[in-house]
């Protein structure tokens, strides 16, 4: 089926369907899925939605099992869930019942009353959310505080910090295992380095051997231009092999180790091999760095046992800065409570004023702001209070038995909030029957009260009452139908005559008279 822009009103029998639709919406929104929605002898039920050219899919098995997709992307349910609520907003005999959740409450007020937690209402004033995060961390801080280890643990960590601090790593500690390795074969290695020397740059070396060759190049050179860089790369060499044999001979003259230097290598290699196995985890003291990873653990415990040594002082010191916390929390609450309960005031008028529009003529509706201990959402309980009648005295939304009021309490609210900049247009709205229970001059008025909303948004209302069908801007009716021993449900567009005719309809049931059909035509006449 294709919704237009705009107001559109489903009708149908009772029984023919609409039930049928609203399952589906629920369904391809994120809702339960289960096999029961799946018809019998059939594999899966599916059902898809495109808004804005985004296209949502759901499907169920009939063994219960349900798959979700966003433009043909396999997504978790919730997060289907989290989108569809995104693009449509749902209202009806259950979904009505969001009016009554203080949540639901709260946030509508502060919507409508441009309030928000994370700005300040005063200049320079910290907002709410931050003077909540900032009480909120600080207790946690405290109660580790208080909860911190006790003489135990610092006795622990005096012997581990001791132990660390006598060993005096530092960074030449990285290659020990190379240098105790080096010492450890001093002997072979003198003797092999000296025979390179010799080989290198002795009287019979390779460079002496190179040098010795000159000549001959320049003497080439005449016959064969190319000599001439033969002779200039071999003078390089004799320059490189002559640098590599100075190398090899100064490292080896450090090699000069003694039986008492080998016992203080091993030693040391020893020592540090220890500490890296005790306080070095994952293998992380196999490779290089692993000296700076044992002077971090140092800094570490160094950090750990000062906290429990200054234990008392850093508690008090919490509590203090707790203290101030409180009294910033309960400086931006009352500055909170207050921005709601001149919003509060603003919304109740409001939406009294709709209500009257909708048949409640003495009714009232008036925002109430009950003290609560501070939390995240401030330091206000929100209720809606509903004085129905003249002489009664108003009662919460949440004591009302009736879903008429209710329903109409959520029309109000949502004709007063449906222009919000915090109300995205770009929603869809769904009224399943929300104008059940009333009838007549009411109707019509619901009827004007749904196009209205709809100027902003796309809005779907199922309805039975002609005079609120009557104002759609596209008409959809639902029937029932058997064909071959199966039951089907359909829904089509009607205009012209077949739409009077659906009105009329709704008018009068099966007996179209002329009197009904013009009936019809006025109240048409009427929504244009």
């Amino acid at each position: 089926m294709e919704f237009c822009p705009g107001l559109n009103v489903i009708t149908g029998e009772t029984g023919a369907g609409k039930s049928v639709l609203m399952g589906a919406l629920d369904l391809v929104l994120g809702g339960r899925a289960d096999a029961s929605v799946v018809r019998d002898g059939a594999k899966e039920a599916e059902v898809t939605a495109e808004f804005d050219g985004h296209e949502i899919r759901r499907t169920v098995t009939a063994q219960g099992r349900s798959r979700a997709w966003i433009d043909d992307e396999s997504v978790s349910v919730a997060e289907l869930r989290e989108l569809g609520a995104q693009l449509v907003d749902i209202h009806g005999p259950t979904a009505n019942q969001r009016l009554v959740e203080e949540a639901f409450q709260r946030e509508t007020l502060d919507a409508y009353g441009g309030i928000a937690l994370d700005t300040s209402r005063a200049r320079g004033a910290a907002s709410y959310a931050d003077a909540w995060a900032a009480l909120v961390d600080l207790r946690a801080r405290l109660a580790a505080a208080e909860s911190d280890g006790g003489d135990d643990e610092a006795d622990v960590l005096r012997f581990q910090v001791n132990e660390l601090e006598e060993a005096a790593l530092g960074e030449a500690d990285e290659t020990i295992a190379e240098r105790h390795a080096a010492a450890a074969h001093a002997k072979e290695i003198v003797e092999n380095a000296n025979a390179i020397t010799e080989a290198l740059g002795g009287d019979q070396s390779a460079a002496e051997i190179l040098v010795q060759l000159q000549p001959r190049f320049r003497e080439i050179a005449r016959h064969l231009p190319a000599a001439t860089d033969w002779a200039i790369e071999a003078e390089e060499l004799t320059v490189r092999i002559q640098e590599l044999s100075r190398t090899v001979a100064d490292a080896v003259s450090k090699l000069d180790v003694g039986e008492e230097d080998l016992e203080e290598l091993d030693r040391r290699l020893t020592l540090v091999n220890r500490l890296k196995r005790k306080y070095l985890k994952n293998g992380t003291g196999d490779g290089p760095g692993a000296i700076t990873a044992l002077l971090a653990t140092l800094e570490a415990k160094r950090a750990r046992l000062t906290a429990i040594e200054h234990r008392d002082e850093t508690i008090a010191e919490l509590r203090g800065r707790l203290a101030t916390a409180e009294k910033a929390v309960a400086a931006a609450g009352a500055a909170l409570t207050a921005a709601r309960r001149s919003a509060g005031k603003r919304l109740g008028e409001a939406v009294t004023a709709e209500l009257r529009d909708l048949g409640f003529r003495k009714a009232k509706l008036t925002v109430r702001l009950e003290p609560t201990e501070p939390a995240a959402h401030g330091m206000d309980r929100v209720v809606y209070m509903f004085e129905p009648n003249p002489g009664e005295s108003a009662r919460p939304l949440a004591a009302i038995a009736s879903s008429g009021e209710i329903a109409r309490v959520m029309l109000a609210l949502k004709t007063v909030t449906s222009s919000l900049p915090t109300h995205p247009s770009s929603l869809t709205l769904v009224f399943d029957e929300i104008d059940a229970n009333i009838g007549g001059e009411v109707g019509r008025i619901v009827g004007e009260k749904l196009r209205a909303v709809a100027k902003r948004h796309q809005v779907i209302a199922i309805t039975h009452l002609p005079q609120s069908a009557a104002f759609g801007e596209r008409h959809l009716v639902v029937s029932k139908s058997v064909s071959g021993g199966r039951t089907r449900t359909g829904i089509s567009e009607v205009a012209g005559e077949d739409r009077v005719s659906e009105i009329a309809r709704m008018l009068g049931g099966e007996r179209l008279t002329s009197v009904v059909k013009r009936h019809a035509e006025e109240l048409l006449q009427l929504s244009r």
